[in-house]
């Protein structure tokens, strides 16, 4: 009790020597109090940007509020513009905690001392996160790792400083004027849920696990293998990646790299995890990407830190793709008609008039250089335009948002002159014509196959067994034996159960099976 007394003390200082109380009246109704406030506390300097303010107020407060800082900054649906741009300065590079620590917390969570596991250790740490910091190891069998430690005492203090955030999350929904339209309890209970996914490293591992297993025989990106062996949830050992950091353009230049290509290679590596895999990288800033300069691979992308993920179902992808297609051809119609189908506007909304509000956002983009727009900007000005037509911001598409700025970063570094719209538009094309296409076709096919060979033994049975209770006219045979048709039903995804009570699922199986078999012997050919 004592010490969170003290936290709250400590963050109250640090909010009076910023000035953060202003910002914070600025929206309440009572601007001559924060006047009054200033003239009381007359020696402290707030001339700064309250963006820089609230920037350095949250470096002081320690690494839970630098990393609620960096949610913040994506949250440009919620933020003013001058206070997002100033807290997406923010870094994940904050002090690192003592090596005895690590080493402590390496022995604690993996059973032995690092002298006992590794061949070597590297004490210093090569780098160091809000969460963690890493340190470069060889394993007994001469394998190079990196070696990633949670800080020591994170889930407390996480818990701590979240619990405090609730109750000013609260305070500012009550008393500041827009309070309710920013949801800050929302947010808070986002950036919550982030945080203990994070604190999870098993998690991590598991991601980047799986996003390698995506892009396995591809040369667009290389993922760092996990080491079983040695991970657990506060500990976990990776391949030892080496490559250039993609902010680093001269040095990829004199190596050879071809810079316009790596851009668009970029592009493509965001849409195939999103609409091929509806599993991307969440957290895509510079320090999480390296580029291989190995002549096997040059030119590659490396990605490092997989603690947020975003995941995509197959409405949100198939909603995505109807709307990127959409903006690629100007049809402003089409996107609103997408908004208005999904739910996500009220169905009284009126096409044309939203139609016109997306018009007006996006049509000033078009043919033009990626140099001379900002995707930040077009993203505020649709967020607007959805607050004014009663649009929510959906949830799941938030790390989705943050993950296309960061490419527009990494777009306008690489390669100024990128069009990003007419690199992705073939790619978003190929794509639709796979899912809906002849080929679309086949492999869903190909991935129910399993299920036809369970039904198609099953159906002489069932149809026997319809055609006798139909002809007995017992009402319990017939419940019984209806409920059994919903379940095959739901089994298979199918409405194999209609054609099976009328006597045509039968035919409807061979059908469908002789058609796979074709198709799947002609791809073979």
């Amino acid at each position: 009790m004592i010490l969170k007394s003290l936290r709250v003390l400590k963050i109250v200082r640090v909010a009076i020597r910023y000035g953060l109380d202003g910002i914070a009246m600025s929206g309440l109704a009572i601007p001559r109090t924060a006047k009054l406030i200033d003239t009381l506390i007359f020696w402290r300097d707030i001339s700064a940007p309250r963006g820089v303010r609230l920037r350095k107020a949250l470096e002081d407060l320690g690494p839970i509020f630098v990393k609620f800082g960096q949610v913040l900054s994506t949250r440009r649906d919620l933020m003013p513009p001058d206070i997002a741009d100033e807290l997406a300065k923010l870094q994940d590079r904050v002090p690192p905690f003592d090596s005895d620590l690590a080493i402590a917390q390496i022995k604690k969570s993996l059973g032995a001392h690092p002298s006992d596991l590794f061949a070597y250790f590297e004490r210093t740490p090569v780098a160091s996160a809000s969460i963690a910091q890493v340190h470069f190891a060889i394993l007994k069998d001469g394998t190079e790792v990196a070696v990633k430690v949670l800080r020591p005492g994170m889930k407390k203090s996480i818990d701590e400083d979240v619990a405090l955030m609730h109750i000013a999350a609260g305070l500012v929904e009550r008393l500041w004027a827009d309070g309710k339209r920013l949801k800050p309890r929302e947010v808070v209970a986002e950036f919550d849920k982030y945080l203990h996914d994070e604190l999870d490293l098993m998690r991590e591992a598991a991601n980047g696990s799986q996003l390698r297993r995506n892009f396995s025989g591809s040369s667009l990106l290389m993922v760092p293998e996990m080491y079983w062996d040695y991970c657990s949830e506060s500990v976990i050992v990776m391949e030892r990646m080496h490559g250039i950091p993609i902010s680093q353009a001269d040095r990829l230049i004199a190596a050879g790299v071809d810079m316009k290509k790596l851009s668009r290679d970029g592009v493509e590596i965001f849409f195939t995890q999103v609409f091929r895999d509806g599993f991307f990288h969440a957290d895509m800033h510079p320090g999480n990407i390296l580029v291989s300069v190995e002549p096997a691979t040059l030119g590659s992308y490396i990605a490092l830190d997989f603690g947020i993920v975003g995941t995509l179902t197959d409405f949100d992808k198939d909603y995505l793709s109807q709307n990127f297609l959409a903006f690629f051809r100007r049809d402003y119609k089409r996107v609103a008609e997408a908004h208005i189908e999904s739910g996500w506007a009220p169905k009284e909304t009126r096409v044309d008039e939203l139609e016109s509000a997306v018009r007006a956002c996006c049509e000033p983009i078009f043919d033009r250089p990626l140099r001379d727009i900002s995707f930040g900007q077009v993203l505020l000005r649709l967020f607007q335009t959805s607050r004014r037509f009663n649009v929510e911001v959906q949830p799941q598409l938030v790390l989705l948002q943050k993950t296309l700025l960061n490419i527009e970063g990494l777009g306008r570094q690489l390669d100024p002159d990128l069009d990003l719209w007419q690199t992705a538009k073939p790619y978003l094309e190929r794509w639709m014509n796979e899912q809906v296409g002849w080929r679309g076709l086949i492999e869903r096919f190909k991935a129910e196959a399993p299920r036809y060979s369970q039904l198609l033994p099953q159906l002489p049975r069932l149809v026997h067994q319809a055609l006798s209770a139909q002809a007995r006219h017992s009402p319990q045979e017939d419940t019984d034996l209806l409920k059994e048709l919903i379940a095959e039903q739901k089994r298979t995804n199918l409405l194999l159960g209609v054609a099976i009570y009328v006597g045509g699922g039968a035919i409807v199986g061979v059908l469908l099976a002789q058609m796979y078999t074709r198709w799947h012997h002609f791809l073979s050919w």
